[in-house]
């Protein structure tokens, strides 16, 4: 996912879907059993529609815990590990692959997670809907890479998402990103460098840091010869 696009329909007042750059490719899998079952119990329960998630998303958890957006949350394997390692927070996953949100519900069901929440959509949506302070964390890991130069403003990672994102923190929030494509990785460092609101827990580049599982993806990046990088920024 990335910025909104400006155009000659921002010039002229458009929604903000009818000026938005599709930021992800559309992903077909098989829905197995058992995430086709969460998604007709669950969804219902623990999923919300991106244009309904409140403006304060700790309205979703019961007891209200501090919440994380999690942009694309693939598979879920490591939403899941994240969310069991750290009960207090709540995580609202949202991707557009209906077959991983099945066995993320499937998954926080069989381990009896509370902390976990879906939406199925477009993030984009989602943070249009939220409040100014309300997250102590977004993280977007692996987004869609876009290689082709002509596609780069596709990127999920441009100035007015990482503003948005910036202003969604409560001071000491942080923005957590990690890639395998190394002008991605540039880029990233770029525009979240230059975000007044933001500052570098590192130098630079940082390694996986010990919280964030490595994910299925990553393994097949590093097989193939390609190291990951995250970036971790925190809201002053």
């Amino acid at each position: 996912m990335s910025a909104r696009q400006v155009d000659a329909g921002h010039a002229a007042g458009g929604t903000p879907s009818d000026r938005r750059i599709r930021t992800f490719h559309p992903r077909r899998s098989r829905t197995t059993p058992s995430a086709a079952s969460a998604l007709n119990r669950l969804l219902p329960i623990w999923g919300v529609e991106p244009g309904a998630v409140p403006c304060e998303p700790s309205d979703l958890f019961e007891p209200r815990l501090p919440v994380v957006l999690e942009i694309g949350s693939g598979m879920g394997e490591t939403t899941l590990r994240m969310a069991a390692a750290d009960p207090a927070v709540g995580i609202l996953a949202v991707d557009v692959h209906t077959p991983g949100i099945g066995a993320l519900l499937a998954g926080a069901e069989r381990e009896g997670l509370a902390n976990v929440r879906v939406s199925v959509g477009d993030a984009l949506d989602v943070m249009d809907r939220l409040a100014h302070g309300s997250l102590v964390g977004v993280r977007a890991y692996f987004p869609d890479p876009w290689p082709k130069v002509r596609h780069h403003k596709r990127r999920l990672v441009q100035p007015a998402f990482v503003h948005q994102a910036a202003q969604l923190l409560a001071p000491g929030g942080r923005l957590h990103l990690a890639t395998d494509i190394a002008d991605y990785a540039e880029q990233m460092l770029v525009v979240c460098s230059a975000e007044p609101l933001l500052v570098n827990t590192a130098e630079g580049f940082r390694q996986r840091p010990a919280w964030r599982p490595e994910t299925g993806y990553e393994r097949r990046g590093l097989a193939a010869g390609r190291p990951s990088v995250d970036l971790v920024f925190e809201r002053l």
